[in-house]
C-alpha cells in the first residue's frame, strides 16, 4: 500500500494548524492468488464439519430465521481475518458480522463484500452444493470476485477486464466463456433454485420452448451460466448483495450479463411487474441503503436483450414475424417472449 499526502495552503499564516485541511490518497496491490487462497482455505474448514457427525454443526436460526452453522462461523473467522491482514484499509462486509449503517457504507470507495457459506441449506440437505463468495466492489460493483466450490475443489475466478476463470482442483486455469444462443430456439437449459422457488419462476420458464429445467443450489447457478452449462438463469425470488457480488463479476467477465427484474420484499412478494423491470435492461447495483437485491435474470452471451448482441432481427423474430410455417405454439411463444423486450422493438 502506497500513501501519500498534501497539505491546503489557503488558510492564512496566522490561522491553526487545525483548520488546514490535509487529504489522504491510498493505493495498494490485491493480489488474486491471495484472495483465491483464503477462499478455499474457508472451503476446508467448512468441509472439515460437514464431514462431521451432523449433531456436532451447531445449527441455529438467524432472527430473519436462515439457518446458522458453526461452519458459516468457521468460515467467516478465516475470511475476515484474512482480509484484515491483508488489506487493513479496506472495510469487509460479510453476512455473518453486524451490518454497518448505508450512510457509512456509502463513503466505501472499495469494500470487501463476503458471504462465508453461500447455501446454508444445502450443506444442511448434504448435498454439496454450496459455495464461498468473496468479492471486492468497488462504486460501480465488483471489480473481483473468487466463489469457491468445497466440495468439487473448484475454484471460480475474475477480475474487472481480466477475464473469468475456473481453476478445477489445482489444475491450470482454464477461460470462461458463457454459452450463445437464440431466444428462441427449443430446449434452452434453464437453471434454478433448489429452495427458492415462485409462480413468476414458473411464469418466465413457460415462455420457452421445451426449455430443460435443473434445480441448484447457492450461487453455483450463476457459475453454471459463465460456464455455459445453463444458458439462463431467473432468480424471481429474494437473495443478498453477498449472494451474488462474487460471481456477478464471474459471469459479467465470460460475456454474460445480470439483469434486474423488479424489486420484491424480504419475503420474495413482487413489488414491481418483472416483465416490465426485465425490459429496461438494468444491470444488478449494490451497496444500496437495503442489501436485499432485487428480482433478477442471468442470460448468457447471445440472449442478452440487446443490442450490443442480439440484434433487432432477432427481436423481429420473438415478435411472431417469422415464416407462415410456424405453427400456433411457436407464436404463443414468441408473443410471450415479446412481452418482455417490447420495449426494445418498439421505444417509446
Amino acid at each position: 500500500m502506497g500513501v501519500g499526502a498534501s497539505v491546503g495552503t489557503s488558510a492564512k499564516e496566522d490561522q491553526a494548524p487545525g483548520a488546514l485541511r490535509l487529504e489522504l490518497a491510498l493505493s495498494c496491490v490485491v493480489d488474486a492468488e491471495a484472495i483465491i487462497s483464503t477462499a478455499e482455505a474457508a472451503g476446508r474448514a467448512i468441509l472439515a464439519i460437514y464431514t462431521s457427525d451432523s449433531a456436532s454443526w451447531g445449527v441455529e436460526l438467524k432472527s430473519d430465521a436462515s439457518p446458522l452453522t458453526k461452519a458459516d462461523l468457521a468460515a467467516n473467522s478465516i475470511i475476515c481475518s484474512e482480509l484484515m491482514r491483508l488489506t487493513p484499509h479496506i472495510p469487509v462486509v460479510s453476512e455473518e458480522t453486524p451490518l454497518l449503517p448505508h450512510d457509512v457504507r456509502k463513503s466505501f470507495q472499495y469494500f470487501w463484500l463476503v458471504d462465508p457459506l453461500d447455501g446454508t441449506k444445502e450443506f444442511l440437505k448434504r448435498n454439496g452444493e454450496f459455495t464461498v463468495n468473496i468479492a471486492l466492489m468497488g462504486k460501480d460493483g465488483p471489480v473481483l470476485g473468487v466463489v469457491h466450490v468445497p466440495c468439487t475443489s473448484k475454484t471460480y475466478w475474475a477480475v474487472k477486464g481480466q477475464g473469468a476463470w475456473l481453476r478445477n482442483n489445482g489444475a491450470k486455469d482454464v477461460r470462461l466463456k458463457v454459452a450463445q444462443f437464440k431466444l428462441d430456439q427449443p430446449g434452452l437449459k434453464i437453471v434454478g433454485s433448489n429452495s427458492h422457488s415462485s409462480a413468476e419462476t414458473k411464469e418466465f420458464v413457460d415462455m420457452f420452448k421445451g426449455p430443460e429445467l435443473k434445480q441448484v443450489g447457492s450461487s453455483i447457478k450463476l457459475l453454471m451460466v459463465a460456464e455455459g452449462s445453463a444458458h439462463m438463469y431467473p432468480r424471481l425470488a429474494p437473495t443478498c448483495e453477498w449472494d451474488t457480488a462474487a460471481a456477478d463479476i464471474v459471469v459479467r467477465e465470460a460475456g454474460g450479463v445480470v439483469l434486474q427484474a423488479g424489486l420484491c420484499d424480504n419475503q420474495g412478494k413482487a413489488l414491481e411487474d418483472w416483465r416490465e423491470a426485465l425490459a429496461k435492461e438494468i444491470p444488478v447495483k449494490y451497496n444500496k441503503p437495503d442489501i436485499l437485491n432485487p428480482y433478477f435474470v442471468v442470460f448468457g452471451e447471445a440472449s442478452q436483450p440487446s443490442g450490443r448482441v442480439a440484434n433487432s432481427d432477432r427481436f423481429l423474430e420473438m415478435r411472431g414475424e417469422k415464416t407462415p410455417a410456424h405453427g400456433d405454439d411457436d407464436r404463443m411463444h414468441d408473443l410471450a417472449i415479446d412481452r418482455v423486450f417490447e420495449a426494445h422493438v418498439n421505444p417509446g
